[in-house]
């Protein structure tokens, strides 16, 4: 049975729809982003249908409505199909045709959906949270600068507290200053209502899986970081290996190497950490890496002081310590079981070991964990 290609670059009005005939045959389409007009479309197709959509906002509603309608969907990773797309000219139609090409080549990189519709209910509420979060943050930086403009410091407690402003306020001479920061705390204090709201929501919908309140006993491990780390990493069967994880938390090394030396052999590879990551993960694994070395009294701030004892960068161990922190979460969640914290503050078993090992295997070729 002869397999039909499909690439779909899709918007908010259009999709285009590039099907694959033959090397660089295509028969196309231009039909609204609806489920329906798309699913005319291929059910026109006969024979067994490859379908590639790039990631992007409207890619898991796709995803869950189309599937059962093509024998194979691509969720693929545009950053992966970037360079092949910038060869040459570019529109939509082109774009859907290379999907195509690169589907039929083996060369899409899927991006991993959940389809358990509550883990996906509560990672988009996670979502919302960070974002309100941040934007909490940038008008506590817009406040403060406009203060600066007069020369003026916000005392502590003025931020939060309404009593504090309101008498604070009335102290400011400049009154147009007064006023401008009245009506900057209108956005703030809107922002803040809906972090709160927000985090009542992740709150409530958590108490279904009994794994985030287990979390919750590691050192550095709040409520939002155990709910962050698992709605992005879904389940502990994901990756194959730890080292895995940790790379896609942006916590892990990769080697690079390129060229030769003096001697004409490859020049030693050097690690370094992944820069396209989950942002997210990796801020809430090296969060709580922080939070349980400041906060002491623990396997993970010991494990940290030996290895900057040691002569280890506190950069390196900082990380070091955030992937024993991660591999913890994992193994916990793989086996189901509570937090035991003899787990923490052993030796690190993460690139940086193996990677001594193996230089004195291979005679001072580093190769990286990944």
């Amino acid at each position: 049975m002869k397999t039909h290609y499909i690439g779909a670059d899709v918007d908010s009005k259009m999709t285009e729809l590039a099907v694959e005939m033959g090397p660089e045959a295509y028969r196309r389409h231009r039909v609204p982003t609806t489920i329906p007009a798309i699913r005319e479309v291929l059910a026109g197709v006969a024979g067994r249908k490859c379908l590639a959509i790039e990631e992007g906002p409207m890619a898991d509603w796709l995803r869950r409505n189309l599937k059962g309608d093509v024998d194979e969907l691509i969720v693929c990773d545009p950053r992966r199909n970037r360079l092949i797309a910038q060869d040459g000219p570019k529109d939509d139609p082109l774009d859907a045709g290379r999907l195509a090409a690169l589907g039929r080549g083996g060369y899409l990189k899927p991006v991993y959906h959940s389809d358990d519709a509550d883990r996906v209910a509560l990672k988009r509420w996670v979502g919302l949270y960070h974002d309100r979060v941040k934007t909490a943050v940038a008008e506590i930086a817009k406040l403060r600068a406009r203060c600066r403009m007069d020369g003026v410091r916000v005392p502590r407690g003025v931020l939060h507290r309404e009593t504090v402003r309101t008498e604070w306020l009335q102290t400011l001479e400049d009154r147009t200053l007064a006023r401008q920061l009245e009506v900057r705390w209108v956005g703030y204090d809107a922002v803040r209502t809906q972090v709160r709201q927000a985090r009542a929501e992740i709150r409530r919908l958590a108490k279904r899986w009994p794994i985030l309140a287990r979390w919750e006993a590691i050192p550095g491990i709040g409520p939002i970081r155990a709910v962050t780390f698992f709605v992005h990493v879904d389940t502990p069967f994901r990756f194959a290996r730890k080292s895995k994880l940790w790379t896609y938390a942006g916590i892990g090394l990769m080697r690079r190497s390129s060229g030769t030396g003096a001697d004409g052999r490859p020049k030693p590879g050097r690690l370094r950490l992944a820069f396209a990551v989950n942002r997210h993960l990796k801020n809430a694994v090296l969060g709580a890496a922080l939070s349980a070395i400041r906060q002491g009294g623990n396997g993970s701030a010991a494990h940290y002081e030996r290895m900057v004892q040691e002569g280890a960068k506190p950069s390196n161990a900082r990380h070091t310590v955030a992937r024993q922190i991660a591999a913890v979460m994992w193994g916990m969640w793989k086996s189901d079981r509570p937090y035991d914290p003899r787990l923490a503050g052993g030796r690190d078993e993460g690139p940086s070991r193996r990677t001594t090992g193996d230089r004195k295997k291979g005679g001072g070729r580093r190769t990286p964990e990944t």
